[in-house]
């Protein structure tokens, strides 16, 4: 019976041994898991919605002119000095000495020379000399006729001369033809350009974009819109930085933001990059733009 007893006794703490380690090996499974399956929240760029300044455009081309000019036919052997070409002058500097007479300057501007021949003007030794100011630039542009109820007075515009690709330069309308044209169907409406550096040169194509419609509207970055369908969705941030998906409206787009009509408010903050880490509901690690 002692012999018996004693085997059932150590069946049992055999029994027991294996089910302890089955519970421990459980156990710390169940802890590491936890301790390893909690993640810190994904740091994403937000934003916090402010208005913006939007438009619709009108791209079109010009020919750039000088806002003055003058011209003065002169003969070579009348020369007393000679001429700085491509110098600037003041009112009433004297631009030329002749053996007649002095050239004095009208107006500020770059003195030059027009390239006609000497044989079309009937004598060899003759000289064009020019005079351009073109601190402000005019040209004429043909708008179609469709744009004509949005085309008036003073719209702000931007141009940019191949020459000084990365450079745009502002200007507005100065006027508007009154009539049609019927051959182009277009208005005729002139523009004046800032070019207080004289970089832009007279004769130059310039690329033209007419800026109609400005409001100031809520803005986001177009790298916060989800699409789905015809739907658009984004990522607000609510309490605890908890996100939530929000259906939008929006408008126009203007240099990567897009106007909101609505679905939410100034002052509300966004995710505005990194979509593909979150998802609905979950916490999120702000990160302000400017960090």
């Amino acid at each position: 019976m002692k012999r018996s007893k004693k085997i059932t006794i150590g069946i049992i703490i055999f029994f027991l041994i294996i089910a302890l380690i089955i519970v421990g090996r459980y156990a710390i499974g169940l802890y590491f898991k936890k301790k390893f399956s909690i993640r810190p929240p994904p740091g994403v760029i937000v934003e916090v919605l402010t208005n913006k300044s939007f438009s619709q455009s009108l791209e079109s081309y010009c020919t750039s002119l000088s806002s003055k000019t003058t011209s003065f036919k002169i003969r070579k052997d009348e020369l007393l000095e000679q001429i700085n070409f491509g110098k600037k002058v003041n009112k009433g500097d004297v631009i030329a000495k002749l053996s007649s007479k002095t050239i004095a300057a009208p107006f500020s501007g770059i003195i030059g020379k027009r390239g006609i021949s000497g044989s079309s003007l009937g004598a060899e030794n003759t000289i064009i000399l020019t005079l351009d100011d073109s601190r402000k630039i005019l040209c004429d542009l043909q708008i179609p006729e469709v744009y004509a109820a949005i085309l008036k007075k003073d719209l702000k515009l931007k141009a940019k001369f191949s020459a000084y690709k990365d450079k745009t330069y502002e200007g507005k309308i100065e006027s508007i033809a009154s009539r049609v044209d019927p051959q182009t169907r277009s208005i005729l409406a002139r523009a004046k350009i800032n070019n207080e550096n004289n970089e832009i040169i007279p004769g130059s194509l310039l690329e033209i974009e007419i800026l109609y419609n400005e409001k100031d509207a809520l803005s986001i970055p177009d790298t916060s819109i989800m699409y789905e369908g015809s739907k658009k969705f984004i990522y607000k941030i609510i309490e605890n930085n908890i996100i939530k998906k929000t259906e939008i409206e929006t408008g126009v787009r203007n240099q990567g933001n897009l106007e909101v009509l609505s679905g939410l408010n100034v002052g509300d903050k966004i995710v505005a990059e990194g979509l593909t880490k979150v998802r609905p509901g979950m916490k999120i690690k702000p990160i302000n733009q400017s960090q």
